[in-house]
């Protein structure tokens, strides 16, 4: 991050001009991105959506914004949001760019995590100003979004010339810019998608088996154990590793697999593989030892073998 842009007074000129804006999907991100612009003093006037559930969100977090089709949200607003899911985007883009919806001169803002500023090519083309700011946060398409965007961290890439600008529209979000070069993004969005959307499937099937095994409130139970690794894991990395797999208990792990072969059979190949990943970090790390991570590793496979393994039945 660039402490002197997110941490020192905006220069005037710095500062983006008070803008129209429009939003091009209202999903989940789109109206949060307006509404917080809007508390900037920026002026939404436009947006687009076609699901029901978009209409809602348009309506509960931008009240009396016109939704209008896309290419009347681009003739309306200086500064455009497009946040439509990844693989829509190109197209979107080319779109727009070929009907001549897009102006000269005109902020076209993607929110996507894997594209960079790149994929804004055929509006550059057109004279467009392209920014790719994706804010590294889960939304939830409620008003909670806008207050979460406060010290949010957001992927910025754009041309060396609109840095400024893009950083300080991140900055008036409430947001921390994070500059990401373009061949990068990829690279950067795996990373949050790993850590993100993959935790909410783990804790989604632990809360599941909980419930299986009697406990009442699985969240309850979970919360300040998932809330505390969470901040040791950002604290400390790999030196935060516990459990069996980081202590080399193979029985305890086979007995864990064929728990969930009885009783969750779809977490298996999960378990071993994540598994496998946290036995490869300790032993790295010095966590593990040489001999237990061996005997945990053959035991891990031998359950991937066994009938309704999560493998192919050839031994590793």
């Amino acid at each position: 991050m660039n402490a002197s842009v997110s941490k020192e007074p905006l220069d005037a000129r710095d500062r983006p001009a008070r803008l129209t804006v429009g939003v091009v999907g209202a999903g989940r991100v789109g109206p949060a991105l307006a509404a917080s612009l809007r508390l900037a003093g920026h002026r939404p006037v436009a947006v687009s959506g076609v699901s029901d559930a978009s209409r809602r969100r348009a309506a509960a977090l931008l009240p009396d914004v016109p939704l209008v089709e896309p290419a009347e949200v681009l003739a309306r607003a200086e500064l455009v949001l497009l946040t439509v899911p990844d693989d829509v985007l190109p197209t979107l883009v080319e779109g727009l760019a070929e009907t001549g919806a897009v102006r000269p001169g005109q902020l076209l803002v993607h929110t996507s995590g894997r594209y960079g500023a790149g994929v804004l090519d055929p509006a550059l083309r057109a004279g467009a100003l392209p920014l790719a700011l994706h804010p590294a946060m889960t939304f939830t398409g409620t008003g909670v979004d806008v207050q979460r965007l406060a010290g949010c961290s957001f992927g910025v890439t754009a041309p060396e010339e609109l840095r400024l600008a893009a950083e300080a529209l991140v900055i008036e979000m409430g947001g921390e810019p994070e500059w990401i070069a373009e061949e990068s993004r990829p690279l950067y969005h795996a990373a949050l998608a790993l850590g993100a959307n993959h935790l909410v499937t783990l804790v989604a099937q632990s809360m599941e088996l909980l419930a299986k095994a009697g406990v009442a409130a699985p969240d309850r139970m979970l919360g300040p154990l998932l809330g505390a690794a969470l901040d040791n894991a950002l604290r400390s990395g790999d030196a935060a590793l516990t459990g069996p797999v980081a202590r080399g208990d193979a029985g305890t792990v086979a007995a864990h697999i064929g728990e969930l072969r009885a009783h969750a059979p779809q977490a298996v190949a999960g378990y071993i593989a994540m598994a496998r990943a946290t036995a490869d970090r300790a032993l790295a790390h010095g966590l593990l030892k040489a001999e237990l991570a061996e005997d945990l590793l053959v035991a891990l496979a031998d359950q991937e073998r066994r009938p309704g393994g999560s493998g192919t039945g050839e031994p590793r």
